[in-house]
């Protein structure tokens, strides 16, 4: 049997401003509901399930992995909103994107200050 990712929890303060606030950006469905969660499905099957935690998250770390045309448009959206973004998991260079590995990267906090990547080129290279 091969061993797949299939979902993980994403601990928050609102699960609904969170998850929509993740598919707004990435420009993804609308989330949906499953039990206590609001859900947000990625393309290769895998979701993201958002739970109301009680106090302040533990911030975590998030990459997805996009196509060029996917990575100006999220860009786009981060800068239509205002919101700052980085080209290091350091937040050390504002208002930058890095070109790692061949590709493109940057970084951006949710509203918990989890911290979202986007990468258009897997670590190590293509």
């Amino acid at each position: 049997m091969a061993v797949e990712f299939n979902h993980t929890i994403v601990s928050c303060t609102d699960k609904e401003a969170s998850a929509r606030f993740l598919t707004e950006i990435l420009g993804l469905g609308e989330p949906s509901s499953y039990g206590p969660f609001a859900v947000v499905q990625l393309a290769n099957g895998t979701t993201l399930d958002f739970a109301d935690d009680h106090g302040r998250p533990h911030r975590q770390h998030y990459a997805f992995l996009v196509s060029e045309d996917e990575f100006d448009q999220i860009h786009a959206r981060i800068v239509e909103r205002g919101l700052t973004y980085w080209a290091d998991p350091f937040h050390r260079h504002e208002g930058q994107i890095n070109t790692n590995d061949g590709g493109r990267g940057l970084y951006w906090d949710d509203p918990d200050g989890h911290n979202l990547e986007i990468i258009t080129v897997p670590y190590g290279g293509a």
